[in-house]
C-alpha cells in the first residue's frame, strides 16, 4: 500500500506547488489634524476629527522564478507624479524593481486629505497652508516606499486563485438635459458592474489578502461632510478584515470615472455600499475560484495625450472671469506661457501586470470613464481582465471621444481643478489605447 501511494505522489506530484510567494503590509496614512479634505471645491475649513482611519496596503508578489510584482492601494483621492515618482525611484534604488512592477492605486475617497499639488486650484493656501500641505506628500511618499519595502520583506509561500462577482449600486451620472451633459443620473448610461477578486492564501489554505476592485467614484459622502473618512472602499475593507481577522483587504479601484454611488448623501449610504461590496467579495470568495498561474509578466508605457488648442489669449480671457477658480487656473496657465512652455499634452501611464493568462489588471492612470474599461474587455475577450483606473498618477479625467464630444464635468470642467488647459483633442481615445495595446502585447496579451 505504501509503495502505491508513493508511486501516485511520484506520478502526480504535490497536492499544492509553491508557485508563488507573497508579501503584505500595512501603514496609516491619516493626516494630522486640523486637515484641509480633497475632492470638493465648496469647502471652506479643513476637517477637524476622524470619522475612519485612512491606510495604504501593499501587496507583493513573486514567482517560482524570481518575478515580481507590488500592489499598492491607498485611501487617497489620487497621487500626483510629484509623489509617485519619487516612490518608484526609491523602490527602484532599494529592491530593484523596475517602474512597470509597481502599481499605485488610490481609491478616490473625497473625504481624505489634500495631496499638493494635485487639484491646486481648488484651494487658495497661504505660504504656510501650502508647506503643510507639502509635508504630507512628501511624509506619504516616505511611508509608500517603506510600506513597499515591509511588503517584500515577508514573502512567504502563497496560492492565488481569482474569481468575480457583481455589485449593483455604482450609476452612470452623466445625466443628458436640453443643455447638455450634467452631473445626475443616468441609468442608461454605460457602467460596469464587475467586481474582480485576487485571493492569496497561506499553503494551510487559510486567507492571508483579497484583491478586489470596482467601477464607482468613492463619493457617497458630499462636500458638507468635514471628517477624515475613507467612504464605501473603506467600509468594505473594514468589513472584509472584521470577517477574516489577520487577513489584509486592499480595494482597488476600477474605471469609475463617470460613474456615482447610489444612493449618496449620508454616511448610513457609505455603510450600506461598502456593506454591500463586502458581500460579493464574500460571495466570490465562497465560490470554486480559477488557480492562478505564473509567470509575473509586467509592462509600463507612457502615451502623450494631446490637449485641444489653447492661446495666451485664452487664458487673459478667462483671468477677467468672475469664476474664482477660472481664475486660478489662467493664472497658472499664464505663468507657464510666461516661461515658455505653455502646457500642450500629458505624459499619460499605461501600466499592465500579467498573471499568465489567468488574471491581468490593465492600469490606467487618472479618472478613467467607464468606455476605457468596456473597450480594453472587448479588445481582450480571452484576458480575465481587471481594468483599473486612478493607476500611479491622477493629472485629469481620462474621456473616451464619445464623453469628450458630449461634454460636460469629465471631459471639459473638471480640467479647470486639475489646472489643465482645457479639454482633450479628439486623438484621445486612440492614444490611450496605442498604450493599452503596448502594455498588454509586452505582457504576453493577444487580442
Amino acid at each position: 500500500m505504501k509503495a502505491i501511494l508513493s508511486l501516485c505522489l511520484l506520478l502526480c506530484g504535490p497536492l499544492w506547488a509553491a508557485d508563488f510567494k507573497a508579501g503584505v503590509a500595512r501603514v496609516k496614512i491619516t493626516p494630522p489634524l486640523p486637515f484641509w479634505l480633497t475632492g470638493y471645491a465648496a469647502r471652506t475649513n479643513p476637517a477637524p476629527t476622524v470619522r475612519s482611519e485612512l491606510w495604504a496596503k501593499a501587496l507583493a508578489l513573486e514567482d517560482d522564478r524570481g518575478g515580481r510584482a507590488v500592489i499598492v492601494t491607498t485611501d487617497l483621492i489620487g497621487l500626483p507624479r510629484e509623489v509617485s515618482d519619487v516612490v518608484a525611484e526609491r523602490v527602484q534604488q532599494r529592491h530593484g524593481l523596475q517602474r512597470s512592477q509597481l502599481l499605485l492605486n488610490s481609491s478616490h475617497t473625497h473625504s481624505g486629505p489634500v495631496i499638493w499639488p494635485n487639484l491646486r486650484v481648488m484651494f487658495a493656501f497661504d505660504a504656510a497652508e501650502t508647506e503643510r500641505a507639502a509635508q504630507y506628500a512628501r511624509k506619504l511618499a516616505d511611508d509608500l516606499a517603506a510600506l513597499v519595502s515591509a511588503s517584500l520583506s515577508n514573502l512567504a509561500p502563497a496560492q492565488l486563485s481569482c474569481g468575480h462577482a457583481t455589485a449593483g449600486f455604482a450609476i452612470n451620472r452623466r445625466q443628458p438635459t436640453t443643455n447638455g451633459v450634467r452631473l445626475g443620473l443616468n441609468p442608461g448610461g454605460p457602467v460596469d458592474h464587475d467586481v474582480p477578486v485576487l485571493k492569496v492564501a497561506a499553503p494551510d489554505g487559510s486567507l492571508r489578502a483579497v484583491l478586489f476592485g470596482y467601477a464607482c467614484h468613492n463619493t457617497t459622502l458630499g462636500g458638507d461632510f468635514y471628517q477624515v473618512d475613507g467612504d464605501y472602499a473603506g467600509c468594505a475593507q473594514r468589513e472584509l478584515e472584521k470577517a477574516h481577522p489577520g487577513a489584509t483587504a486592499l480595494f482597488l479601484i476600477l474605471c469609475g470615472g463617470d460613474q456615482n454611488p447610489s444612493p449618496r448623501g449620508k454616511y448610513e449610504n457609505v455603510e450600506q455600499h461598502g456593506q454591500a461590496l463586502a458581500r460579493a467579495v464574500e460571495g466570490a470568495l465562497g465560490e470554486k475560484l480559477k488557480p492562478v498561474r505564473p509567470p509575473i509578466r509586467t509592462s509600463f508605457q507612457r502615451a502623450q495625450l494631446d490637449f485641444a488648442a489653447h492661446t495666451r489669449e485664452t487664458f487673459e480671457k478667462e483671468l477677467q472671469s468672475n469664476d474664482k477658480f477660472r481664475q486660478r487656473r489662467a493664472q497658472f496657465m499664464l505663468e507657464d506661457y510666461d516661461k515658455g512652455r505653455p502646457i500642450r499634452n500629458l505624459s499619460y501611464p499605461v501600466q499592465a501586470i500579467r498573471l499568465r493568462d489567468d488574471f491581468t489588471i490593465l492600469a490606467l492612470g487618472g479618472e478613467a470613464v467607464v468606455d476605457l474599461a468596456l473597450r480594453a474587455k472587448r479588445e481582450y475577450p480571452r484576458e480575465n481582465l481587471a481594468v483599473a483606473g486612478y493607476c500611479n498618477e491622477v493629472a485629469c479625467y481620462i474621456p473616451s471621444l464619445r464623453v469628450l464630444r458630449e461634454g460636460g464635468y469629465e471631459p471639459d470642467i473638471s480640467m479647470i481643478y486639475y489646472a489643465q488647459p482645457g479639454p482633450f483633442a479628439e486623438s484621445v481615445e486612440e492614444n490611450v489605447f496605442r498604450a493599452v495595446h503596448a502594455a498588454m502585447k509586452e505582457a504576453g496579451a493577444e487580442r
